[in-house]
């Protein structure tokens, strides 16, 4: 009876497990024109993010950021969601790892947290960090958790994020 039991519980479930494994996603093309078009300073309510999708039980965030020389640079600790970022344009100086300076918790009601980057928190500085001096073409993997600024640019700089949030706390776009 138990044996019956069994085979009947694996030939309900069996179908629903097969289904879940081979579920197909459907690939997503960024065309190079949208990016091209985001290598300047973002528009008022634009975010960096222009696409967030579904890649297979996590979500997958893709933007474009254009800093600055001018512009006051936060420090930045993602919870959950590492990025990677590959620099297009201009270089600087991001220092990863430390201890964050004046570190302040984002609201879990903000945008950052909802359609950016997800729980963490900003600072004004690092101390105790690694320098990493990066220019065009270099990339640079952030895991979740680890603090991030750039303390100097040399210009504007202008880079690709691609983000992994195995949460799912980025909403779909």
């Amino acid at each position: 009876m138990r044996a019956i039991r069994m085979f009947a519980f694996l030939f309900a479930v069996a179908p629903v497990i097969a289904h879940a494994q081979t579920k197909v996603l459907p690939a997503t093309k960024i065309p190079a024109a949208d990016i091209q078009e985001r290598m300047r300073p973002r528009k008022a309510g634009e975010l960096p993010n222009m696409r967030v999708l579904d890649s297979g039980g996590h979500n997958v965030g893709i933007g474009v950021l254009h800093r600055t020389q001018e512009q006051k640079q936060n420090t930045a600790v993602h919870f959950k969601v590492s990025e990677v970022y590959h620099i297009m344009k201009g270089s600087g100086t991001l220092v990863t790892g430390g201890t964050v300076v004046n570190p302040k918790t984002r609201a879990a009601d903000s945008v950052e947290v909802s359609r950016e980057d997800g729980p963490g928190v900003t600072g004004t500085a690092i101390q105790g960090g690694v320098n990493n001096e990066l220019k065009e073409g270099d990339v640079i993997v952030i895991p979740a958790g680890t603090p991030h600024w750039f303390s100097e640019l040399d210009g504007d700089i202008t880079y690709m994020i691609v983000r992994t949030d195995p949460a799912n706390e980025l909403a779909l776009k």
